[in-house]
C-alpha cells in the first residue's frame, strides 16, 4: 500500500537534503524524505525478516502471542519512527509541543499492546512422547 501512495505521490515527508530525497508532483518544488518507502521498507521487509527469525531460528510459534504480539508492536513502533520523517496531517499538524502526530498517537496502543503479548507469552508445555 505504501508504495502506492509512494507513487500516487500522498503521504509525503518532510523536506529534506538527503541525496534520495525526492521532488512530489503535489508536493511543492522541494526535495521530500520517501517517507512511504521508508514505511513500506520497515512495515514490509524488516518485518518480515524479524518475523522469520522468530518463527524459524527462535521457534517462537511454540509461546502463543509471542509472535503476534511482537508483529504488532514492531509495526507500531515502524510507524511512529517514519512519522518524524512525515509531513503531519495538514487539517491536524503537531500536537504537544509541536513534535507529536496523530499517527504517532494512533500508534502507540499497538505498542503497548504487542508488548503486553509478549510479556505474557508462554511456551506450551512440552508433551512427552507415549
Amino acid at each position: 500500500m505504501r508504495v502506492a501512495n509512494f507513487i500516487n505521490s500522498e503521504l509525503w515527508g518532510k523536506v529534506s537534503s538527503v541525496p534520495w530525497a525526492v521532488e512530489f508532483p503535489n508536493g511543492g518544488p522541494f526535495p521530500r524524505h520517501p517517507s512511504q518507502i521508508y514505511e513500506a521498507l520497515l512495515e514490509g521487509l524488516v518485518l518480515f525478516v524479524v518475523l522469520r527469525i522468530l518463527t524459524h531460528s527462535q521457534l517462537k510459534l511454540k509461546a502463543p502471542g509471542f509472535v503476534g504480539g511482537t508483529f504488532v508492536a514492531a509495526y507500531g513502533v515502524s510507524r511512529i519512527f517514519v512519522e518524524f520523517f512525515r509531513e503531519p496531517d495538514v487539517q491536524l499538524g503537531y500536537l504537544l509541543g509541536g513534535w507529536l502526530t496523530m499517527g504517532m498517537v494512533l500508534s502507540l496502543p499497538m505498542v503497548l499492546i504487542g508488548i503486553w503479548a509478549v510479556a505474557t507469552a508462554s511456551p506450551v508445555a512440552k508433551v512427552p512422547p507415549h
